[in-house]
C-alpha cells in the first residue's frame, strides 16, 4: 500500500514556515503544494529569499489597499519572523526608517 506525503512532510523540506509559504501562494496565486515546491527553489537560489521577503511586503501592501488590517497584522507577523529566521534578505537600508 502506498502511503500519501502531506503538507507538513513537504514543508520539512523547505526553508520556511507554513505561514511564509502561504503568503508565497497568495502572492503568486498558485495552490500551496506548488509554493512549497517554489519556495524549496528560492532558498536555494541566488538571492531566493529577497524575492520572498519582497512577495510578504507585496502581499501586506495589497491587503493595506482592501483595509484588510486583520490580514495585514497577519503578514507582519509573518514578515518579523521571516526576517528573524533570515536576516540576509532584509534590505541593507529600510526605506521606512529614513527621516525626512
Amino acid at each position: 500500500m502506498q502511503s500519501m506525503i502531506s503538507m507538513k512532510d513537504c514543508l520539512a523540506f523547505c526553508d520556511l514556515t507554513e505561514e511564509e509559504v502561504l503568503a508565497i501562494a497568495e502572492h503568486e496565486h498558485m495552490p500551496e503544494m506548488i509554493a512549497i515546491a517554489y519556495a524549496q527553489y528560492l532558498a536555494h537560489k541566488n538571492r531566493g529569499m529577497e524575492t520572498v521577503f519582497k512577495m510578504i511586503v507585496d502581499d501586506i501592501r495589497a491587503a493595506q489597499s482592501r483595509s484588510d488590517a486583520s490580514h495585514v497584522r497577519e503578514l507582519l507577523h509573518v514578515l518579523h519572523h521571516f526576517i528573524r529566521s533570515h536576516p540576509e534578505a532584509a534590505p541593507k537600508v529600510h526605506p521606512w526608517s529614513k527621516s525626512l
